[in-house]
């Protein structure tokens, strides 16, 4: 329970908006590692220099304070300090009247280094003022003569300027600091970019995007990209389907009601009525089956798994054949026993859709096959009218019927024999091409999908 609530505190303490906690991760490196150097600087460095050049000092306090205890006279000591206190740039004050205890400024970090050293090197030291000047040291020595005090500049026995190091190395790091979060603000534009189009497409409302940053970021923007790509032409085939049904099955049943209401009790329907109104209801049926077709999700049909092509072409060719369609593979390029990878059941209902469309505006189907080192290529011809070039863009987008001739031998469809082999393509990462057929002069659909 304690580990929970502890848990829970440190996730109130942690910023929640992810520039915050990126500076935060960016931050508290620069933070430590400037403490670990400065820490180790002021304890290795800059005492370490310090107590050496106090050590080095308290050789020529020693001396000067030797020549002051063997004079015999306290005029004879203080002449005899100054004549060596002089050229040493040493200050001789005797007799003096000394602080009782060192004395040193609060922030003097070396003055206590400073104090230990001389004490050390000293034992006659009554105090060390490292308060009274800034810029000198004034030693209090106890003598034969009385008290004296031997005073220097605070430069002897420290280094100067220690604060530059400190100084510069915090303004490095306050820039570096600032400059890397510049970047990253840079860096975290296009996840708000992103972050944007992905709500306001949630409340309805499509705004220019264009995936840009990082590689991680372009992926993610170019998935997002195509996940609204998706569902807008979901949304579009919906309300084509919508109204494709509301228009094509409106023709059927208004024959149907027109049918039934010259049926009555005085005048019984003759036999060609009650077939025309099975064949309305049959190709009702054809367009409900189709419309169900475009409209499948991809989640019900099968995964991707590797098939082998040709045994998959020849039953589906097979199939047609038993149904009653003039269908046969003509050609297959590759090797017979390669495998592809594809969805069986959406690739078949594709197949199926062409191979109806080719014996039903012309006499036959011919398949071809290519099995490549990277693709699969399947086309199909018939020897019908074919389309003309200006409308092979139109023939693939649904409920779209071009020129009544290339429905002269059969009923009429419902428009989405080429829309769902083209959404079919899309799906495995693919494309549908549609073009005049080289031997059969007719319509030549072909897909390409990745193997």
């Amino acid at each position: 329970m304690s580990n929970n609530a502890d848990a829970t505190q440190m996730r109130k303490l942690v910023p929640r908006g992810l520039y915050a906690r990126a500076a935060l991760i960016l931050f508290l490196p620069v933070v430590v590692v400037t403490t670990v150097v400065s820490v180790m600087f002021l304890q290795r460095h800059f005492e370490g220099v310090t107590r050496q050049m106090t050590a080095s000092m308290s050789h020529e306090l020693t001396f000067v304070a030797r020549l002051i205890d063997s004079a015999a006279t306290p005029d004879a000591a203080r002449r005899a300090g100054v004549s060596v206190a002089r050229p040493l740039e040493l200050e001789l004050a005797l007799p003096v009247d000394p602080p009782a205890e060192d004395r040193r400024l609060f922030y003097d970090f070396s003055g206590r280094v400073v104090t230990e050293v001389l004490r050390d090197a000293l034992p006659q030291v009554i105090s060390v003022d490292l308060a009274s000047s800034d810029r000198r040291v004034s030693v209090a020595l106890d003598g034969p003569h009385g008290p004296y005090a031997l005073s220097f500049e605070r430069r002897r026995v420290s280094a100067s300027n220690p604060h530059q190091l400190l100084v510069l190395m915090v303004f490095t790091s306050v820039l570096m600091t600032g400059i890397a979060m510049i970047f990253l603000r840079n860096q975290l534009r296009p996840i708000r970019r992103l972050a944007y189009a992905a709500e306001e497409y949630g409340k309805g409302r499509i705004v220019p995007y264009r995936p840009s940053g990082a590689v991680e970021l372009r992926s993610a923007g170019t998935a997002f990209l195509d996940m609204r790509n998706r569902l807008e032409r979901q949304n579009d085939q919906r309300k084509l389907m919508m109204s494709g049904i509301s228009h094509d099955l409106r023709t059927p049943l208004t024959r149907m009601k027109l049918g039934l209401s010259m049926i009555g009790p005085d005048m019984p329907p003759e036999p060609g009525d009650i077939s025309a109104m099975e064949a309305d209801i049959a190709e009702m049926n054809r367009m409900v089956d189709g419309f169900l077709d475009y409209a499948r999700d991809d989640a019900q049909d099968s995964a991707p798994q590797p098939i082998a092509a040709a045994g998959f072409l020849e039953g589906l060719v097979a199939d047609a054949q038993r149904a009653g369609q003039q269908a046969s593979l003509v050609q297959f390029e590759g090797d017979r026993d390669g495998l592809a990878t594809f969805r069986p059941d959406m690739l078949r209902r594709a197949l199926e859709n062409l191979i109806g469309n080719a014996v039903r505006y012309g006499s036959r189907a011919e398949m071809d096959a290519s099995l490549g080192p990277r693709s699969l290529r399947i086309g199909i011809e018939d020897d019908g009218p074919g389309i003309p070039e200006d409308s092979l863009d139109a023939a693939m987008r649904p409920f779209t019927r071009l020129d009544p001739s290339r429905r002269r031998n059969s009923a009429q469809g419902a428009g989405l024999g080429l829309a769902i082999a083209a959404d079919v393509a899309r799906a495995h990462g693919g494309q549908l091409r549609l073009g005049r057929g080289p031997r059969l002069g007719g319509l030549r659909a072909e897909i390409v999908i990745p193997r």
